[in-house]
């Protein structure tokens, strides 16, 4: 039998038990993958570049056991270790992120009180953009290492590392504070995926957090792109630090005329009906009372900032109706003294009748507002609590 025949016949042979072989270990993983995720992934995603790698090795040990001495035989087993080096990190890549696929799947997001879960997701992703750019520049290396005329060239890349390392640092000073900057806040729990921000004076969430960049889904599905080092270097509110709890405001102008206690069981009826309030804060305040006009200020809670939006929203809507209904003579107006320094009985007459504070009228005082009157009033104020009379 001619020497090439036989080249070629232990090739065939070589790459189809490499073929067959992949085969069964895919065959084995997707039985396994009816009752395991991991296994369905790993046979899912790890099958091509398993494939790839061991092809490649069989057909180069086929090469190198049958073939003679051939012209090119050089390059070709040269080009055969490049392929099976970039497919073997393929692999690699694979089984990093099907590991990580399994580690996110264990820790969902699309959950109540998922504080942990978000912190240890954009960990996860972060490690994993990490994990692929290692990986690649690794990989890059080892390629050109097998090529002899670059490791010559080794001692004089070392010797000139110095000024060359400066002048990359120079030129991508952005970038890598950047990167850095992505690190920091992957690992110091400043900003989450998920995490509910405003930023720019825009109201949104961390949709996607990158070593570069970050991806804000603002509330009307538009996206705001800042780098990464904006979260580092500028202020911004996080509402879902600490929880995803929050309160908000709904603000009223009225007249002076108004009666506030009927709003205020207004505004309780209408927090214990929905199912939007989490029971933490109902308060209605009066926080201006100038020009001409009387500014009630709603303060409830919600379990989430979206929540509290509807909330906030519903509030306001029940208010102004019920002032319409009930109290049309306490919509604002404008008035105009045309007798100067003009007293009359009728007008003393529609001065309001005191009456008695609620509970609800009161946000740092009464049972819960003093643990608030406590914390805000700072550590060397003393901050006198009210008693019920």
């Amino acid at each position: 039998m001619p020497s090439t025949v036989k080249a070629l016949l232990v090739v065939a042979v070589a790459t189809g038990l490499a073929i067959a072989l992949v085969a069964i270990v895919h065959w084995l993983l997707g039985r396994l993958g009816r009752t395991s995720d991991l296994a369905a992934d790993l046979a899912r995603t790890a099958h091509k570049p398993f494939l790839a790698t061991l092809t490649l090795f069989a057909i180069q040990q086929g090469i190198r056991a049958a073939a003679g001495d051939f012209p090119g035989r050089a390059g070709v087993l040269h080009a055969l270790i490049i392929c099976f080096i970039a497919a073997f990190a393929w692999l690699v890549a694979a089984f990093v992120l099907v590991l990580e696929d399994a580690a996110l799947a264990r820790w969902r997001t699309d959950v109540p009180d998922n504080l942990k879960r978000r912190r240890f997701k954009t960990q996860v992703v972060m490690i994993r953009r990490l994990t692929v750019a290692t990986i690649v520049v690794l990989t890059l290396g080892v390629v050109l290492m097998t090529f002899p005329g670059i490791r010559a060239l080794g001692a004089s890349v070392l010797a000139s590392a110095g000024v060359v390392s400066v002048i990359a640092a120079l030129a991508a000073q952005s970038t890598l504070g950047n990167v850095f900057a992505g690190l920091q806040l992957a690992f110091s729990d400043a900003v989450r995926v998920d995490d509910v921000v405003v930023v720019e004076g825009e109201w949104g969430r961390i949709e996607e957090l990158t070593l570069t960049y970050v991806a804000v889904q603002i509330w009307d599905d538009r996206r705001l792109v800042l780098p990464t080092s904006y979260f580092t270097t500028k202020p911004f509110q996080n509402w879902t630090r600490q929880s995803s709890a929050v309160l908000g405001t709904a603000e009223v102008d009225v007249d002076w005329s108004t009666r506030i206690e009927p709003l205020r069981t207004e505004l309780r009826a209408v927090c214990e009906g929905s199912e939007l309030w989490d029971g933490r804060v109902c308060v209605l305040q009066v926080t201006e009372a100038t020009g001409g006009m009387v500014r009630l200020r709603a303060l409830v809670s919600a379990s989430d900032a979206p929540s509290l939006w509807d909330l906030r929203c519903l509030v306001r809507e029940r208010l102004v109706s019920f002032i319409w209904e009930n109290q049309r003579d306490a919509l604002p107006r404008y008035r105009a003294d045309l007798a100067n320094g003009a007293r009359t009985a009728a007008g003393a007459s529609l001065r309001p009748a005191p009456q008695a504070d609620s509970d609800d009228s009161r946000f740092f005082s009464g049972e819960d507002g003093a643990e608030r009157a406590v914390a805000f009033g700072g550590p060397d104020e003393q901050v006198p609590v009210p008693t019920h009379r």
